[in-house]
């Protein structure tokens, strides 16, 4: 039986300007334009690119017990969260495996009289209808409401070191006073409600753009508009997918599944282990007595593009799997990323990637490969 894919809303401005659609995640969306995906990677870390991800899903969670409610379901303490902040975090099974990783918005609830934060959640477009269910599973006995926002809510990311001050000529507030991991509420293009989180999964400075549905093409052309003298440029999935590669952010169905921990895939950082969530006890257990397996970043050093799915060898054996390899634009390096024993994780191991039926060497190195703008 064929599959019906959706399309966003901006699907036909895809298509007449030579965007080429292909299957992601249930969705029809475009994996590159006519300049390619090399290029659009460049336009991006140089200048900045305007991505249509509206495939990926969003909910709130209201309600007088939403705060306990959220920081019970996810890896990171929402309490240390002021107003407006914004924050990576995690959902995990009770054996610590990952249901979704996901950015959560502390926001104020202004729908009654009590002045009481409420929470945005950001998901990724392949969990969505799997995480709703799962939080709404979880609400239980707390008294909170969950709203599955994703067919009202559109949403862009503009990202690249210029996007800040294009977007800073469509605002009404004053975005370089918004820090990153922060949001802030405004009006553009006259009439447009928009939740601006000076986020992203690129690496770059930029914003990820949350507003109604249907003023979708005014606020994408819009921007393009406004950019284009400093060359902004609609962006693909495979551009999208090399910038997330290169500073090492997590796409789940690679680098996370319901079978790798948060503790496996470094990324302890969005954990908060001094308070309960679901999930904890495996990964505190698993952080004290160290993962069997961890997440490593590799180069190649024989020629050959490693992809996901090929197997790592050490001395012979197989010991692992790539969960996402390429050629690294920005660095002109042939990279990869994969889970192996932690015994053989040290950097400069030297590994083999099997290409090909060819075993072809390789070592480990640093991650991440790109340091992202805000470490900077």
């Amino acid at each position: 039986m064929t599959e019906t894919l959706k399309r966003t809303n901006l699907y036909q401005w895809h298509v007449d300007h030579g965007g080429r659609m292909v299957p992601f995640a249930g969705w029809e969306m475009p994996v590159q334009y006519p300049t390619g995906p090399i290029e659009e990677h460049h336009t991006t870390r140089r200048a900045a690119g305007l991505f249509d991800i509206d495939h990926m899903g969003q909910m709130d969670v209201r309600g007088p017990q939403a705060e306990a409610f959220v920081n019970q379901l996810i890896t990171y303490d929402v309490r240390q969260m002021k107003l407006f902040d914004a924050h990576y975090a995690l959902m995990c099974y009770a054996d610590g495996g990952t249901v979704d990783d996901l950015f959560v918005y502390k926001l104020p609830d202004r729908s009654g009289a009590e002045d009481r934060p409420y929470f945005f959640l950001a998901v990724n477009a392949s969990n969505r209808e799997k995480d709703v269910a799962w939080v709404q599973a979880h609400a239980g006995d707390f008294d909170v409401e969950v709203r599955d926002l994703s067919d009202e809510t559109y949403m862009l990311a503009f990202q690249g070191p210029k996007a800040p001050e294009i977007m800073n000529r469509l605002t009404h507030v004053d975005l370089e006073a918004v820090p990153r991991f922060t949001a802030v509420t405004d009006t553009i293009f006259e009439d447009v409600p928009v939740l601006l989180g000076r986020t992203g999964y690129t690496g770059e400075d930029g914003f990820e753009l949350f507003f109604p549905a249907e003023h979708a093409l005014k606020v994408w052309e819009g921007i393009l508009k406004e950019g284009e003298p400093e060359g902004v440029k609609p962006i693909g999935l495979a551009a999208r997918d090399s910038l997330r590669f290169e500073p090492c952010m997590p796409l789940y169905g690679h680098e996370l599944t319901a079978d790798i921990t948060p503790v496996e895939a470094r990324l302890s950082f969005a954990v908060s282990f001094d308070k309960d969530f679901i999930g904890r006890d495996a990964l505190l257990k698993q952080k004290l007595e160290g993962p069997d397996y961890l997440l490593v970043g590799f180069e190649m050093v024989d020629r050959g593009v490693p992809r996901h799915g090929y197997e790592v060898l050490h001395d012979g054996m197989d010991v692992g799997d790539v969960t996402t390899g390429m050629f690294s634009p920005t660095t002109g390096r042939y990279l990869g990323l994969a889970y192996v024993p932690r015994e053989i994780s040290a950097l400069d191991t030297e590994i083999e990637i099997v290409i090909r039926n060819k075993p072809k060497r390789a070592k480990i190195v640093k991650r991440p490969f790109y340091v992202p703008a805000y470490r900077r």
